[in-house]
């Protein structure tokens, strides 16, 4: 190995170690960029059917970002008001279900072995304490609000440039790539964008009816704050595998708290079976073909993604999975019709 050689391994190196440098500077950047282009994606189809309504593409995209603050505006309506009555409801009823708990046989008589009733109470005398503290809490994280409304912004204004433009952008990148690879990158943004745009109306269709199902169940059983522990049960189910477990086991509070054990158990056989009907009827009948990845590719990227980026990257880490995905089956095809004689197709077959 000469001289020259080794320098020029040296100068990639390091050319390498800066480049992987400044990403990690800018990581925060990059993690916007990425929320922005999801988005873009999420929101594309509600746009294009705004368009085909004979309305530009502009307005289109302002529309669209005035039904989702509406929608968020008005989800507020609904659920801040029931939280807040509710919450100072049971601060001051907490005793009470405290003392109710002693009505059931079961309860009393580990209560008499454990004392538990005792222990309650004393919690439940410094609840008002904990929530004065926590209300004092939140005046501190003004700043913190602040900023997160700030790229909140940011990422909304980027995800309209994205919206507005994005297609003449590819268009154009498609054409200096060539056709043969122009046409390859196409037919990979295309995969891309079903994917993506099935699996987030297919999921927020999936958590509508947890939420929808979970409040009728509620409600029969007499379960106090019904509408914002749906409103939970339906935001948690928007993460994979193991939100709607998670909500449920809130909701399996209350209902124990209020009516044990009768109502948790009916509570549990509930969350037991929707889950089931979920992942089997519901999640591949909305899904179909859009969205298909092995189980254990999902779990992985479930995994790697809330590791990486909390619950955001939990949400994110499906249609993440299934672009990966795409472009690896797509390579895989390039590179076998490179290899195969000529007249012969990927699948084997002559051409």
């Amino acid at each position: 190995m000469t001289n020259r050689t080794v320098v020029r391994v040296i100068l990639v190196a390091i050319a390498i170690v800066l480049a992987l440098y400044f990403l990690y500077l800018i990581r925060t950047v990059l993690e916007m960029l990425f929320i922005a282009v999801f988005l873009a994606i999420a929101l594309a189809p509600v746009v294009e059917w705004l368009e085909r309504r004979k309305i530009k593409r502009g307005l289109a995209i302002l529309l669209t970002y005035l039904m989702m603050l509406a929608a968020v505006i008005g989800l507020g309506l609904l659920v801040v008001p029931p939280i807040v009555n509710g919450v100072n409801d049971f601060v001051s009823n907490v005793p009470h279900y405290v003392h109710d708990l002693r009505n059931s046989k079961t309860f009393r008589r580990y209560d008499d072995r454990y004392k538990i009733t005792p222990k309650l109470d004393q919690q439940a005398k410094k609840l008002p304490t904990h929530l004065s503290d926590a209300a004092s809490g939140l005046r501190d994280v003004t700043v913190g609000v602040f900023g997160t409304i700030v790229q909140l912004v940011t990422i909304l204004v980027m995800a309209f440039f994205m919206l507005l433009d994005g297609k003449r952008m590819l268009a154009f990148v498609f054409r200096e790539l060539g056709p043969e690879r122009g046409n390859q990158l196409g037919r990979i943004g295309e995969d891309v964008y079903d994917a993506v745009g099935g699996y987030v109306a297919g999921n927020l269709f999936i958590s509508l009816i947890a939420g929808v199902s979970s409040y009728l169940v509620m409600l029969i059983l007499g379960i106090p704050f019904a509408v914002p522990l749906a409103v939970l049960v339906a935001f948690f189910d928007l993460i994979p595998l193991v939100g709607s477990t998670i909500a449920g086991a809130v909701v399996g509070i209350v209902a124990g708290i209020v009516g044990f054990p009768g109502k948790l158990i009916i509570w549990v056989v509930f969350l037991i079976v929707y889950q089931q009907v979920e992942n089997n009827v519901i999640q591949p009948l909305v899904y179909r073909r859009s969205v298909a990845i092995h189980p254990l590719v999902v779990i992985v990227a479930v995994l790697v993604g809330a590791s990486l980026l909390g619950v955001l990257g939990a949400l994110l880490a499906i249609p993440v999975a299934a672009t990966v995905q795409i472009v690896v089956k797509e390579w895989w095809l390039y590179r076998r019709a490179r290899l195969l004689p000529d007249g012969v197709a990927p699948d084997g077959l002559t051409a």
